[in-house]
């Protein structure tokens, strides 16, 4: 998808806020946990929240009246979705390598028309605390954008994602949680709580390798994703930094992709100008709904580019090429 700024019409808005609340009609489907829903709080920073009314909107609830149709709820989805990238426009980074090599697996089934599964792993920025709504998590925000490119596929994103936990509690569920799914990919979210726990930043590491050898030999396609660069993670900034380099390592050692989120968000926040209430919420850490939006856009946009390679007969180093020296 080569678009990252303003809607053109309200139609074609309305068509996106359906597929992202999830119409039954649409190619991909978002699996989310139901906590999820209800961790998430109202009013990220920097974005107003939604237009609400009564009880249920101040509990964070969805609002439905009695006369509010689909079409209704798709319009105002729709609205916000435009004024996310409309207040910030999602420009790609500046210098900073994305390349998530190759993968086989998903890009075989596409071609093949067959159904493909992506399990998003991780924490709470995977599970979507600070968005103002399950909506617009990057992992349902992940799948309109895959849908939009391929909307002949059956694409199920299930979102695995569970807010404190990092690789010591993430490697407990990835078999049940995981592995089970049979997915074609992976994107394991990992790192940023190993940084606020002060865990060991080579036991961590060690573990997340073992993981990686686990989902490889399951046949998946997997990319990592290293901690958020924000305030929280930045006061810890030699372990996180630590934290980067080794997920850095895992990834050039076990052929996998690595999405450099730490290095993309520090782009926008030092090459851009944006301040760090434009992406991240007000406690420092998580990402707001316009953070996960452009977060998933270009992550979104590397799936895409390394599939589209592979189908049209590129061939694409197994290694990722990361902006990090190793």
């Amino acid at each position: 998808m080569t678009s990252r700024g303003r809607f053109s019409s309200n139609a074609g808005a309305a068509m996106l806020a359906i597929m992202l609340i999830g119409v039954s009609t649409s190619g991909v489907v978002a699996q989310t946990a139901p906590a999820n829903a209800a961790a998430l709080p109202m009013g990220s920073a920097g974005l107003s929240p939604p237009p609400s009314s009564g009880a249920g909107a101040a509990s964070g609830a969805p609002t439905q009246t009695l006369t509010e149709t689909p079409i209704d709820k798709a319009k105002a989805v729709a609205a916000r979705v435009r004024d996310i990238f409309n207040r910030v426009p999602c420009l790609p980074p500046k210098g900073v390598s994305q390349s998530m090599g190759s993968l086989p697996h998903v890009a075989a089934k596409l071609a093949a028309n067959k159904p493909v599964v992506i399990v998003a792993f991780g924490s709470s920025s995977t599970q979507g605390f600070g968005a103002t709504s399950p909506e617009f998590n990057y992992p349902n925000r992940l799948a309109a954008q895959l849908h939009r490119k391929y909307p002949a596929a059956a694409i199920t994103v299930i979102n695995r994602g569970k807010g404190g936990e990092d690789a010591p509690e993430m490697i407990k569920r990835l078999r049940s949680e995981v592995i089970d799914a049979k997915p074609d990919m992976v994107i394991w979210q990992v790192g940023t709580n190993a940084v606020l726990r002060n865990l060991d930043p080579a036991s961590t590491v060690k573990t997340v390798e073992d993981g990686v050898a686990t989902i490889q030999a399951s046949g998946a396609d997997l990319v990592l994703v290293d901690p958020q660069y924000a305030p929280a993670v930045n006061a810890r900034g030699e372990n996180a930094g630590r934290i980067v380099s080794l997920l850095s390592k895992v990834a050039h050692v076990r052929h996998v992709g690595i999405f450099p989120r730490f290095e993309v968000m520090r782009d926008w926040h030092d090459r851009q100008s944006l301040p760090f209430d434009a992406f991240v919420n007000k406690d420092g850490l998580h990402m707001n709904d316009w953070g996960y939006a452009c977060f998933a856009q270009l992550l979104g946009d590397d799936i895409i580019r390394s599939v589209d390679q592979m189908q049209a007969g590129v061939r694409l180093p197994a290694a990722t090429a990361v902006n990090r020296p190793l």
